[in-house]
């Protein structure tokens, strides 16, 4: 868990990077409606880094004027009728012990809060500088979103500066605190569970959305735990669509089946995948084709230190990919690789599965970041992605993801036995 100190110490970082007389608001937004129907809520990440909270139309507002720092969260009083709908609703003193904000008002005030902030004789202070997300298309009340609200002040107070408060963030949420990486280890062993208890039960015949339908009851009966994204079951054929949709075919005898897949825990996420032969053994052309994958897993987790971009990882990758396919026999000439090898072979990960990032800063120490070469080939039905998860460190990384299976050997053995 993160502490409520956590997140005050979260805050004064970002304090930092405010001008002097400006002040930041984040929403945590609202969930999706259409029709009468309505869908399950998700909060604004950026907002729950600050604040811990994953209550619904609650808002931070960070105020930095006159030499003065100051918070206030907003969040929704006691509604009655709401709560037999939608459930029970923070109270002052769960949101302040949960986040450490001490000025709790209601959301309702928010916007003469905002008529403060920018009126001369306001309460705040002369505020000449204001921070929003930008970055999506955050609905905060209704069909609007904060660049709907950013047009609005825009129109009313025409010298106010709006800037986005987007890459300050991404720049703390790059490097993970030692409780975050410790949530994230508890998200990656519960996918492991999720993962053994796959190959358990894994025989031809079966359909993707069975295996999908093991993998996450697993996960949910491990303390509750939540599925980090939408599962990924692809036998075959279909293993080559790299965002395989809708797993509802059968899983043929001899052929492979690819999982990408992650649980999550208090939001942090793991993101592993693995490759199994439905059957327990692969065949020549199977495996020749996974070593190679494998041995570019092992051979770039060797390869990360700090200092390093992803687009670095991506040619070590690439490069040691097209030379072990020209070497075996499976393409003609390197540059043949991008036709069998198509995405990227590693993003950030943390409160988001493609955690937020600038691909172009150099690896730190605290990052986390997905190691996951693959190899897709249409006319063999064969598509292979190898991911784990690392931490990177002062001399290298660490594989936070090391025990989970994925030796030829290993696997044949543990699918043979069906033990572990």
């Amino acid at each position: 868990m993160i502490s409520a100190s956590e997140y005050s110490q979260r805050r004064d970082r970002l304090f930092e990077m405010m001008d002097d007389d400006s002040f930041l608001v984040i929403y945590a937004g609202v969930g999706r409606k259409m029709s009468g129907d309505h869908f399950a809520y998700t909060v604004n990440r950026n907002f729950y880094y600050l604040t811990g909270i994953d209550q619904e139309n609650s808002v931070v507002m960070l105020v930095k004027s006159c030499g003065e720092r100051k918070t206030y969260l907003f969040i929704d009083e006691y509604d009655e009728r709401k709560e037999k709908w939608t459930g029970v609703r923070l109270t002052i003193e769960e949101a302040r012990e949960k986040s450490a904000v001490s000025n709790i008002l209601f959301t309702n005030s928010l916007e003469a809060k905002l008529d403060s902030a920018l009126s001369d004789d306001g309460d705040l202070g002369h505020l000449a500088t204001l921070y929003l997300d930008l970055e999506a298309e955050l609905k905060i009340k209704d069909a609007f979103t904060t660049r709907d609200l950013r047009d609005e002040l825009k129109e009313k107070y025409g010298e106010l500066i709006i800037e986005d408060l987007h890459p300050r963030l991404t720049s703390l949420r790059m490097i993970k605190s030692p409780a975050e990486v410790a949530l994230i280890r508890d998200a990656i062993k519960t996918t492991d569970l999720g993962i053994k208890n796959v190959l358990l039960n894994l025989y031809p015949g079966q359909y993707e959305y069975n295996v999908r339908n093991t993998f996450e009851y697993a996960v949910r009966d491990d303390n509750n735990a939540e599925i980090a994204f939408d599962t990924i079951v692809a036998g075959g054929q279909n293993a080559v669509i790299l965002h395989y949709p809708n797993p509802k075919e059968r899983l043929n005898n001899g052929d492979l089946v690819l999982l990408d897949l992650g649980a999550r825990r208090h939001y942090y996420n793991a993101d592993i995948s693995r490759t199994f032969p439905i059957n327990g053994k692969f065949l020549p052309k199977q495996k020749a084709l996974y070593e190679i994958v494998l041995g570019c897993n092992k051979a770039v987790i060797n390869f990360i230190r700090p200092g390093l971009t992803l687009n670095e990882l991506q040619k070590f990758a690439t490069d040691y990919l097209a030379a072990e396919c020209v070497l075996k026999g499976f393409i003609k000439n390197k540059e043949e690789i991008t036709a069998v090898y198509y995405h990227g072979v590693s993003h950030h990960l943390g409160l988001d599965v493609h955690d937020v990032a600038d691909r172009d800063r150099p690896l730190e120490p605290g990052m986390v970041i997905t190691v996951e070469p693959g190899l897709y080939f249409k006319q063999l039905k064969i598509g292979i992605r190898i991911e784990d998860d690392v931490l990177i460190t002062e001399t290298g990384c660490e594989n936070l993801s090391k025990d989970i299976l994925k030796d030829v050997t290993d696997i044949e053995k543990i699918m043979a036995t069906k033990k572990f």
